[in-house]
């Protein structure tokens, strides 16, 4: 990765707001929702997590340790390689090799990423000029990974249709399942910046707040901290690094389905100092043509819908044209007359 001067970074690249309330709140935070998934009926408490926070980590989630870690030695060595080998993965169209520039808005971070679509393989061409017959193993290793954490998300997904009384379990997952789900993989490499730590403790920004659009976000780290969700009342809380769970978001998609219930989570990734961050993120999305509303199921007597009925493709092209920290929903919330 290419390393650019101080003047360069601190010109193009944010830092998150600071006051004497948010200082105190971003110190570590142990209350995030941990659900252990071999336990018996989990339903109750994955829905109040998606309610409360938007957020949980779970264990026990039957994605295979060699699996992980495979992956993990893969994209660590992609990630090694000179910037010169890496750019041959890119740019990104979307999908492909990034850095630093996160979507067309002038969005930026201190990160590079691949990003995979999950249903062809027409994104791993482009390392073959990096890996050779390697290639090939690094294409296997991504799918054996994102096939397991699909099935993690889409059992997760049951029990959350199964939580709310929905009389179809799959309402949710067989988005997922479908053959036309326009789901991504994306790997982040958060190198560390040391020398652009200020003195009051204040971090710069690796990826910028936003949330999710997808219904389902499944991600994975190494065991270095970064990641920082955004509670109610608007304080960045920091997640402590646990390398063998995995944390869960509640995306837009979901939000709507719920017709609000479920709250889709505010998050962001502040650079570390001395470690490296890798994280591993599937998001689960629907197929272009799905339409997106609350479900009949979860509308109640005289209560009305919250959203205007669009598709996954609307929603996912108005997407493309925000900033990260935009309220992509707020053009497709209902407003009382």
């Amino acid at each position: 990765m290419v390393v650019l001067s101080k003047p360069a970074i601190t010109q193009h690249f944010s830092k998150p707001k600071h006051t004497a309330a948010a200082a105190a709140a971003a110190l570590s935070f142990p209350g995030v929702p941990l659900i252990d998934l071999s336990k018996p009926d989990p339903q109750t408490q994955l829905v109040k997590a998606c309610e409360e926070f938007g957020f949980f980590k779970v264990t026990n989630h039957g994605v295979p340790i060699h699996s992980i870690r495979e992956l993990e030695a893969q994209a660590v060595k992609f990630f090694s390689l000179p910037s010169s080998d890496k750019s041959k993965a890119g740019p990104p169209d979307p999908f492909g090799y990034g850095d630093k520039k996160i979507g067309l808005n002038g969005d930026v971070g201190w990160v590079e990423y691949l990003l995979f679509t999950t249903n062809n393989q027409s994104s791993y061409h482009k390392f073959s000029s990096i890996f050779g017959e390697a290639a090939e193993n690094f294409r296997c290793v991504v799918n054996e990974y994102v096939a397991a954490v699909k099935k993690m998300a889409c059992e997760i997904l049951e029990m959350l249709a199964e939580g709310l009384k929905i009389q179809q379990r799959d309402a949710f997952s067989k988005l997922l399942m479908d053959e036309q789900s326009d789901s991504v993989f994306r790997l982040n490499h958060y190198p560390p910046c040391p020398e652009f730590k200020e003195s009051n403790g204040r971090n710069l920004i690796g990826f910028g707040e936003h949330t999710d659009p997808q219904i389902i976000s499944v991600l994975r780290s190494n065991n270095t901290s970064g990641l920082q969700i955004s509670l109610k009342d608007g304080n960045w809380i920091s997640v402590p690094a646990d390398q063998d769970s995995f944390f869960v978001n509640v995306g837009d998609s979901l939000q709507v389905m719920t017709n609000g219930r479920f709250k889709s989570v505010k998050h962001r990734v502040v650079t570390n100092t001395s470690k490296s961050r890798l994280s591993m993120i599937y998001f689960g999305g629907p197929p272009l043509s799905e339409k997106i509303a609350p479900l009949p199921s979860l509308i109640k007597g005289e209560e009305d819908s919250l959203y205007k009925e669009f598709t996954w493709f609307e929603y996912k092209k108005s997407a493309y044209k925000s900033r990260l920290a935009d309220n992509r929903l707020g053009l497709f919330e209902k407003i009382a007359a």
